[in-house]
């Protein structure tokens, strides 16, 4: 088979000799970032670099970029403005938005319902707040990801005064009823706040059809710059600051603002809405064989997460008698790279808590791996990885020393 990539060559590293072919699939972790958002961001890190905040010409041509930025965005998404925070990230967003509202609504009221197949920045946060005297629910999914709505509803209680549900899921690529659940939330008046960090580039992210109060967004997950993100927070919906000094974003979040990230961002966001539709089409066909041919050519393996009710670039399939790490040393041998779930807890070996929460058996969530596809992904790409990864997989399991009975696993499943 005829492959060309633009980067070849051979790395050695502690004696093992590397292929320097580079196909990236963990996009769900980030994204390389578009030339146009680079081009974007460049004049204001050299021409254009006064401080927001300074009373001069070359402080108000900053403060214009930025209120440019913000009024760009605000379009986007359907919002006013003044309701677009611009932060540091998806994972401070969202600390804002729970963290903010519970501080904000304190003495008052001390429930939270959320899920179980959060993002690690929105579980981290309500176990923090738990430390603090505020109590949490968790509700897990089904087997297939999907969060009940039902449940949701049964969950929220006289003093629940939020409830965060993540839009389409990290790990697994799943897509929830955001609009059903926004619903409930405002038939009970509780306030709702989703991490749409990765259904930006692929959802519908105007804050009126999805009816939210509060959205956090991610430069890095769209082909934006690192570093930058934002919250939605609807007008009326009170939060407290956690960062406190000059008073910018509204008073909402201290410190001189991001002028070349918030300028890349909001190139980022406009970049993606555009292409959006042409790009889920496209990757949707990439997925679907990515899957196919991984069944078609490898035994006992599992899709985990909704088959259709998935992002575009989602591909988690747990491989059984193998350590999905094994498998991820190998591709990454051959110059492709994979994950085993959120790049946040990449740091350990426990099987994905997302996986565990759909009830899958242990088994299958130790041999998880997910491939993640983004603009830069083509049909050749695709079709070297289903060259090579049956092998690797046939190598590990004839080293294994795991030979497990699929059809009792899957009754185990049930």
């Amino acid at each position: 088979m005829k492959f060309i990539r633009k980067k070849v060559g051979v790395q050695k590293i502690a004696g093992f000799v590397f292929s320097m072919k580079k196909i990236y699939l963990d996009n769900s972790a980030t994204t390389s970032m578009d030339d146009e958002v680079k081009n974007e961001m460049n004049k204001y890190y050299s021409d254009i670099y006064g401080n927001p905040g300074s009373f001069h010409n070359e402080g108000l041509i900053s403060k214009n970029a930025v209120s440019d930025a913000r009024e760009r965005i605000a379009k986007i998404i359907g919002s006013k403005s003044s309701e677009v925070i611009f932060t540091a990230g998806g994972t401070e967003s969202i600390n804002l938005a729970i963290k903010g509202r519970a501080f904000a609504i304190q003495g008052k009221k001390k429930h939270i319902v959320t899920s179980t197949i959060e993002h690690p920045a929105v579980l981290e946060t309500c176990r923090y707040l738990e430390k603090k005297g505020f109590e949490v629910s968790y509700v897990s999914p089904d087997k297939n990801g999907l969060i009940d709505v039902n449940k949701i509803d049964e969950a929220i209680r006289d003093d629940t005064f939020l409830v965060s549900v993540i839009y389409a899921n990290n790990e697994i690529g799943v897509i929830q009823d955001i609009e059903k659940i926004s619903e409930i939330c405002k038939s009970k008046n509780v306030t709702f706040h989703t991490d749409a960090c990765q259904a930006a580039g692929y959802l519908d992210i105007d804050v009126n059809n999805l009816s939210v109060d509060m959205m956090s967004l991610n430069g890095s997950k769209i082909y934006g710059p690192k570093g930058v993100g934002l919250l939605y927070v609807k007008t009326g919906i009170l939060i407290e600051p956690l960062i406190h000094g000059g008073g910018q974003e509204m008073n909402k979040r201290a410190g001189t603002e991001n002028v070349p990230g918030i300028r890349g961002f909001a190139k980022a966001l406009e970049i993606v809405i555009t292409n959006r539709e042409k790009e889920v089409e496209r990757l949707s066909s990439l997925r679907d064989k990515l899957i196919q041919g991984i069944f078609d050519s490898i035994s006992k393996v599992k899709l985990n997460g909704h088959a259709t009710k998935r992002l575009p670039n989602n591909v988690n399939i747990s491989f059984l008698d193998v350590e999905g790490e094994a498998i991820l040393l190998y591709l990454d041998s051959k110059g492709v790279y994979a994950s085993s779930g959120s790049a946040c807890t990449s740091s350990t070996l426990d099987p994905s808590h997302v996986i565990v929460a759909m009830g899958i058996p242990y088994e299958y969530a130790h041999g998880s791996i997910r491939f993640s596809l983004g603009k830069d992904t083509t049909t050749e790409e695709v079709d070297y990885v289903l060259e090579i990864l049956p092998g690797i997989v046939e190598n590990l399991r004839n080293i294994s020393p795991f030979n497990v009975d699929e059809k009792k696993l899957e009754g185990k499943n049930e």
